[in-house]
C-alpha cells in the first residue's frame, strides 16, 4: 500500500522521515534527490511507518478532555496539581500549591488555562534556551513559542525554533532535553551519532526524557 507524504526539499545531505502526531507523514530530503528516489526510500520505511503510526502510546485512542471540578488534577511541569473551584469572583488563574479557578469562570476554564501555560511557558524556558544556547556555543534567529499542533518543538533550515506550550507540563528534564534536542540541530541537521553525541554531553542521562516523552507525551496533550 502506497504511503501518502509531504515532502520539503532543503540544502541537506540525507533524507529524514518524520511521522508527525497527526501520523500524517514529512519527508525531508535534498534538492538533489528525485522524487523516484524519495518514494523508493520511503517504500524501504512500510513497515517502520505502520509502526509509528499504529503506536498505542503516541496515539491513544480517548484523549482525557477536563471538565475542571473540584479535585481534578492539573498537570504542570511534570507533577499533578488539585484544581480547587471556589466561590470567589476573579477572571484569572491562581495556583499556589494547587490551581484555583473561580466557578464564574468555569465555562472560559479551558482558554484560561491555555493562557496561563502560555505566559508560564514563555516565562520558564526563555531562561533555559538562553542558557544552553550558551553552554553550547550557538544561536538562533527567531524562538517563537506557540501552539505547533503535531509537534513538541522545531528547528528550521533558517535557524528559527519553535516550542509547543504544552511542554510546559512536562518535567523539567524532558524540557531540557527538547530545548537541547533543537538547538542540536542548529550545529548537526540530521539525527546521527554525532547529533546525540552533543546532547549526551548537556544531558548525559538523555534517554531518560526521551524515554519519557514516548511513554508519557500523551498525556501532555490532554486537553481542555
Amino acid at each position: 500500500m502506497k504511503q501518502d507524504y509531504r515532502i520539503v526539499y532543503s540544502e541537506r545531505k540525507t533524507l529524514s522521515i518524520i511521522v508527525e502526531r497527526d501520523r500524517s507523514i514529512l519527508v525531508r530530503a535534498p534538492k538533489s534527490m528525485s522524487e523516484e528516489e524519495v518514494q523508493q526510500l520511503v517504500d524501504e520505511k512500510k513497515l517502520w511507518l505502520y509502526e509509528k503510526i499504529h503506536h498505542p502510546q503516541k496515539y491513544p485512542p480517548d484523549p482525557v478532555k477536563k471538565e475542571f471540578t473540584t479535585g481534578e488534577t492539573i498537570l504542570y511541569m511534570g507533577r499533578n496539581y488539585r484544581l480547587e473551584l471556589t466561590n470567589e469572583k476573579f477572571d484569572e488563574i491562581r495556583f499556589n500549591s494547587c490551581f484555583f479557578v473561580s466557578r464564574y469562570q468555569k465555562a472560559r476554564a479551558g482558554d484560561l488555562f491555555q493562557a496561563w501555560y502560555m505566559e508560564r511557558a514563555r516565562e520558564k524556558l526563555l531562561p533555559r534556551i538562553r542558557h544552553f544556547a550558551e553552554a553550547m556555543g550557538v544561536s538562533y534567529n527567531r524562538l517563537l513559542i506557540s501552539d505547533l499542533k503535531y509537534r513538541w518543538a522545531s528547528c528550521t533550515p533558517k535557524n528559527n525554533l519553535n516550542f509547543n506550550w504544552r511542554i510546559i507540563k512536562a518535567p523539567v528534564l524532558v524540557i531540557d532535553y527538547l530545548i537541547v534536542h533543537e538547538l542540536a540541530h542548529l550545529l548537526e541537521p540530521n539525527h546521527s551519532p554525532k547529533f546525540w553525541n552533543i546532547i549526551a554531553v548537556q544531558l548525559p542521562e538523555f534517554e531518560k526524557p526521551k524515554k519519557w516523552l514516548k511513554d508519557y507525551g500523551y498525556k501532555l496533550e490532554e486537553d481542555f
